[in-house]
């Protein structure tokens, strides 16, 4: 009788909720400061307004993906044949959401606080809609920052006056992150490292390192540079990023493909005096590559010595070298990367620096001088098992076909694209850009996402490079028939091996007394649990007529899987 008790009043309590968080998330132990300090003292940190800390309720977080009829008695093999192909567990969906020249968000700068909010709250709830599992968001688009804790000035293109903070005042980064986090999505840092001001109009701060460190900059096309072959340049710069990480739960750094700037027809990039001051026997080409790739691995280790779970990646210019160039270049005849912009995004991938890369491979089929899946073999060949291949699409090109480049009217190009890099086992994933684009929905793009390609929820791919471990499986795992459907319920994951705790816990359905699990198969896959104490489901879907049995299997940060623990319902 008390067991009946029990579970009338946890559905009093539940009766709204299907998945509850009994305490706010942890997702992971502190980790130590780095070994030694970045060689240029930081600028003094901006004035923070202090509000008293008041408790603030953790909102139950579930994802509910479609869920299919399957058949009820027919054999494994039967149901494996009447729904197709299996789509992939594991893909990288991502998107780009600009804040330079409010590109995605705000829609326009000194946005009322509550518009700004409701803006990426709304942006944010589609891109779950749509299937996405994360989300690459730029907080630094020209030496200024969308985020509180760090020293350089609050971005115009929020306030619409550099420096000037929000009002009322909040953190836009920590508030990102945490309603990116309740829909699941993985939340990247997008910075931009060559820019310290956007145009000769743009509203700089007197705090702007411009004003502060003049001897570091390159006028260059109408914008002051950063100029990267002083090493106390390099330094800021990963100071900057490695105090974000300090600061903010997020889980990649992303840098874009701005590094030594596109070439302006008549101006030259004065660093003749740079060159000289730290000449190191390489010509003036290879110093400024060496420079770039110097910055590269102070960015990676600055990253690792916080917190070394936190994902680095880049989206570079889609082509390294052509052909002509050299004979390990790619079968096309565009920009190159290597010469243009002075970065050797090859040498990266090799070398593992970064973790991931999303080569900007913002072209159609049909064009002739670049032709996407031409790109798209370059790139299969020349990743290693230690750096995740991405491809950046380019959807706001979509409908807006050219002579050139005709193949963006096709209805069809897209889909080609999605289906053509799912038949490539090193492509992992896609990134699109940008989020307006994908809002507008040209040629039905996100549509065909949200009910084709991303019908079916997938977990992010893991990197074992960072961390090999799988958690621990939920306890106890039980199930009960309530008059709302099958509750679930289990105990946390014990900590694992490394110290890890479960993050998210994943809940499968199969139908019939004696299913065959099919734990590859994301369709499936009927929630996601958030946070390492959401440790209830109800299943509103079942059917009280069928028998079905159940697997929760836990998540960790780095989206590692344990094994799975098994019930069956009555």
């Amino acid at each position: 009788m008390r067991l009946i008790a029990y579970f009338g009043l946890l559905l009093i309590v539940l009766i709204t909720n299907n998945c509850r968080q009994a305490k706010p998330v942890v997702t992971q132990k502190p980790a130590p400061r780095p070994a030694r300090p970045v060689t240029t003292a930081p600028a003094p940190q901006k004035q923070v307004a202090i509000k008293p800390a008041t408790p603030k309720p953790i909102p139950p977080k579930v994802l509910v993906p479609a869920i299919d009829t399957l058949p009820f008695d027919d054999t494994p093999e039967q149901i494996l044949a009447a729904r197709g192909p299996i789509p992939p567990k594991r893909e990288f969906r991502a998107v780009w959401v600009a804040t330079v020249n409010n590109i995605d968000w705000p829609s326009k700068k000194g946005l009322p606080v509550a518009d700004q909010q409701h803006e990426i709250v709304t942006m944010f709830d589609q891109h779950q809609q749509m299937g996405l599992n994360a989300v690459v968001v730029q907080v630094r688009s020209a030496a200024d920052a969308f985020y509180a804790r760090g020293s350089e000035p609050w971005s115009e293109w929020l306030t619409g006056q550099q420096g000037l903070a929000p009002e009322p005042f909040y953190d836009p980064l920590e508030f990102m992150i945490d309603k990116a986090h309740e829909r699941g999505l993985e939340f990247h840092a997008w910075f931009n490292l060559d820019r310290a001001t956007f145009s000769k109009t743009a509203s700089v701060a007197p705090a702007n390192i411009v004003n502060r460190k003049p001897e570091w900059m390159l006028n260059y096309g109408g914008r002051k540079l950063f100029n990267l072959g002083i090493p106390a340049v390099r330094s800021y710069i990963a100071g900057i990023v490695a105090n974000v990480v300090r600061e903010y739960d997020v889980d990649g750094i992303h840098f874009d493909d701005y590094f030594y700037p596109y070439a302006e027809p008549g101006q030259v990039l004065r660093d003749d005096s740079t060159y000289k001051a730290n000449f190191n026997g390489m010509s003036k080409p290879d110093w400024r590559r060496d420079n770039v790739t110097k910055l590269v691995k102070e960015l990676r280790d600055s990253i690792r010595a916080n917190k070394p779970w936190v994902k680095f990646g880049i989206s570079p210019f889609g082509i390294w070298k052509n052909k002509s160039s050299d004979p390990e270049g790619s079968a096309t005849n565009g920009g190159q990367a290597y010469y243009e912009l002075y970065a050797d995004t090859r040498k990266w991938v090799r070398e593992g620096l970064i973790d991931y890369v999303v080569p900007q491979v913002y072209f159609s089929s049909e064009f002739g001088r670049v032709p996407y899946k031409t790109l798209v073999d370059w790139w299969t060949r020349n990743c290693t098992e230690n750096c995740h291949l991405y491809i950046g699409h380019g959807a706001y090109r979509v409908g807006r076909g050219s002579e050139r480049d005709p193949g963006w009217w096709r209805p069809t190009e897209f889909p080609d694209q999605m289906r053509y890099n799912r038949q490539q086992q090193v492509v992992k994933g896609s990134v699109f850009f940008s989020a307006k684009n994908l809002q507008i929905n040209p040629l039905s793009i996100r549509d065909s996402l949200q009910t084709n390609f991303y019908r079916h929820p997938a977990l992010i791919p893991t990197m074992k490079w960072l961390d090999s471990i799988p958690p621990l499986p939920p306890r106890d795992l039980k199930a009960a028939m309530t008059s709302e459907g099958v509750e679930l319920y289990w105990h946390e994951s014990p900590e694992a091996q490394d110290g890890d705790i479960a993050t998210s816990y994943v809940v499968y359905r199969f139908e019939g007394r004696k299913p065959h699990l099919r734990l590859d198969d994301p369709r499936y896959i009927i929630a996601q649990c958030m946070g390492e104490a959401s440790t209830r489901y109800i299943d509103k879907t079942a059917d009280p007529k069928k028998k079905y049995v159940y697997v929760v299997t836990a998540l960790d940060r780095l989206q590692n899987e344990s094994r799975e623990v098994i019930v069956r319902t009555p």
